[in-house]
C-alpha cells in the first residue's frame, strides 16, 4: 500500500536515500597519515541519522552498529561519499545500510572503503520509542537487502544469547587446559 497524504504508514526506500560527500582534510588524519577511523565512524553515524530521521519523521538515535570493516585506507585529499538507505524496519527501529567510497580526485580512482549497518531507534518529543513507517520495497535489490537485514538481526539475537551463556569455569585445572596454546601465562 503506497504512502500518500491519506496513508503515511509506508514510505519507499527511495524517499530517504541519503548521500553525504566530504573532502578529507589534513586535520582528519591519524599518526599514520591516513584518515582516522573515528572520523569515518562519525560521518557514518551522521548519514545514518539523516536517512533514518527522514524515513521515521522523528528524531532517531543509534542503538547499535553491526561490524565496521575498514577495507581500504582513505587518504588526505580524497573525496569520501557515504550512501545510506533504509534496509529494514521493525516497529520502532530501522536498519540503515551504509556504503562508503573514496575517490582520489587527481586520478579518479574510486575505492569501496567501508560497509556497515546501523540500527537506529525513532524517538518522540518525550524521548520515548515511536513506531516508524513501514517500508515499500521498490525492486529486487531492496527485497534482498530487507531479507539479509532480517537474517542479520536473527544472527545477532542468537549471538547475544550465546554471549550470555559464557561463564568462567570454577575449576582452575579446566581454566589452565583452556589456555593451552594461547599467548598468555597465569602469574
Amino acid at each position: 500500500m503506497p504512502a500518500s497524504p491519506e496513508n503515511p504508514s509506508f514510505k519507499p526506500v527511495s524517499f530517504s536515500e541519503t548521500v553525504i560527500t566530504e573532502l578529507m582534510i589534513p586535520s582528519y588524519s591519524n599518526f599514520g597519515g591516513k584518515i582516522h577511523g573515528g572520523i569515518l565512524l562519525s560521518l557514518m553515524d551522521k548519514v545514518a541519522y539523516v536517512c533514518s530521521a527522514k524515513h521515521a519523521g522523528n528524531y532517531c538515535v543509534t542503538a547499535s552498529i553491526d561490524t565496521v570493516d575498514f577495507l581500504q585506507p582513505v587518504e588526505v585529499g580524497d573525496l569520501v561519499s557515504l550512501m545510506a538507505s533504509v534496509n529494514y524496519v521493525g516497529k520502532t527501529s530501522l536498519v540503515i545500510g551504509i556504503r562508503v567510497v573514496s575517490e582520489n580526485i587527481k586520478t579518479n580512482r574510486v575505492d569501496h572503503t567501508n560497509t556497515s549497518y546501523f540500527t537506529m531507534v525513532a524517538r518522540d518529543e518525550q524521548n520515548q520509542p515511536v513506531q516508524v513507517p513501514g517500508l515499500i520495497l521498490e525492486n529486487r535489490h531492496q527485497v534482498r537487502r530487507f531479507i539479509e537485514a532480517r537474517r542479520r538481526k536473527q544472527i545477532k539475537q542468537n549471538y547475544k544469547h550465546e554471549v550470555e551463556e559464557i561463564e568462567m569455569p570454577d575449576n582452575e585445572e579446566i581454566c589452565k587446559q583452556m589456555l593451552v596454546g594461547e599467548r598468555c601465562v597465569i602469574a
